[in-house]
Parts: structure tokens; C-alpha cells; sequence
């Protein structure tokens, strides 16, 4: 699936340009994988984050966090794993969520799936 709207796309430059302000060093951008597709995946440290943006206008319908379910995480772990045995990679990760809401500053969620 291409990201055709504009406002993701603005919604994952925004992220991406508030991981790298915070010592990351993106990796790769919308990755796809035959589970599904990872907005961004970066390395901090020795750790290696997906990172899911959630872009979401107003709190309408519970915001940015309350659109990411049980179905999302499930599709994120199931590619995470395939990206980590693919690209024969072992090292410590988790999956992270950057929301964005409105005008706010971005709100970086960290390990996500518990």
C-alpha cells in the first residue's frame, strides 16, 4: 500500500524528523513485507525501534492512540519478526508509536506491545 494522502506523509516526515532529533538514526521508511508495512524503523543506541505514526486531526473518536487496536499491534509484531529474520538481524527491539495530534507536539510511545 503506497501512502497517497498528504497529510500521512507530512505526518511521517514530522516523525522521522522528531526521532532523528532525539538520537535516532532512521534506517528505513515505509518498509513493506507481506504482513503489512512499518512507517519507520530506526536505531537508538544498540536498539532497534518500528516505530508506527498515527496521525489524527482532533481527539474526535478518541485521537491518534485510541486508532491503534489489537488487530494494528498484531500485523506490527507479525512484520517486525519478519523484517528481524530477513535481514538476519539480533539485537534488542520493541515497537514504538509517534502520535500526532492537531498542532500538538509529537507524543512518542515506547514499546507499545508491552
Amino acid at each position: 500500500m503506497r501512502l497517497n494522502h498528504p497529510q500521512g506523509a507530512a505526518a511521517e516526515e514530522i516523525a522521522k524528523r522528531f526521532l532523528q532529533a532525539q538520537g535516532c538514526r532512521i534506517v528505513a521508511q515505509n518498509w513493506h513485507c507481506p504482513f503489512g508495512e512499518i512507517d519507520l524503523i530506526a536505531k537508538q543506541g544498540n536498539d532497534l525501534i518500528f516505530v508506527e505514526v498515527r496521525f489524527r486531526k482532533n481527539q474526535r473518536y478518541g485521537g491518534a492512540a485510541a486508532s491503534i487496536d489489537g488487530r494494528k499491534i498484531g500485523k506490527l509484531q507479525r512484520s517486525a519478526e519478519y523484517y528481524l529474520q530477513t535481514q538476519h538481524i539480533n539485537c534488542p527491539c520493541r515497537i514504538d508509536a509517534i502520535l500526532l495530534e492537531g498542532e500538538q507536539k509529537p507524543q512518542w510511545l515506547t514499546n507499545i506491545t508491552g
